[in-house]
C-alpha cells in the first residue's frame, strides 16, 4: 500500500526546493531532536525559523513565540510535537499560509495530515529529514 503521506517527489521537493523552514518546539536545547534537524537543514542551506513559547533565538535565528509572529509564510513547517498536539500546530500552519507541513518520525495525526492536503499543502509524516536527505543522493 502506497503511504500519501511519503510521497517521494513531495520529498524531494521539500528538501530541494523550498528555503525556509518553520520549527514548531525547536528550543536552544541541543539534546532535542528538533534542534538537531533544524541545524542539519540550516547547513545545508535551509534559513530556519524557530517557534517555540519562550520565543527565544537558535541557531542565530530569531524565534517566535507561535506561527502567527512570524512575519513572511514559511515554506515548511516542520511539527516537532507530540501527536496529540500536532493537529493544533498543522492548523496553525495553515492559519500562517505555510506551503507544506512535515511530521516527523512518529508524530502521526492523519486528519490532520488530511485537512492540510485538503488547505493545498504538501504534507509528509512519520519521515525524518535527516534520513530522506541521506536517501536522495
Amino acid at each position: 500500500m502506497v503511504d500519501p503521506f511519503a510521497d517521494q517527489g513531495v520529498i524531494r521537493r521539500l528538501l530541494n526546493e523550498t528555503t525556509t523552514w518553520a520549527f514548531v518546539g525547536l528550543a536552544d536545547n541541543p539534546e532535542r531532536e528538533v534542534y538537531t534537524q533544524a541545524r542539519l537543514l540550516q547547513q545545508r542551506g535551509k534559513r530556519i525559523i524557530p517557534v517555540h513559547p519562550s520565543a527565544a533565538a537558535v541557531l542565530g535565528e530569531r524565534g517566535y513565540a507561535a506561527l502567527a509572529d512570524v512575519p513572511d509564510p514559511p515554506d515548511v513547517v516542520g511539527v516537532y510535537r507530540r501527536a496529540e498536539f500536532a493537529g493544533a500546530a498543522v492548523d496553525e500552519a495553515i492559519a500562517a499560509g505555510a506551503g507544506a507541513v512535515w511530521l516527523p518520525l512518529e508524530v502521526i495525526d492523519e486528519a490532520a495530515a488530511r485537512r492540510a492536503r485538503d488547505a493545498g499543502l504538501d504534507v509528509v509524516m512519520d519521515r525524518c529529514p535527516a534520513v530522506e536527505w541521506a536517501l536522495r543522493r
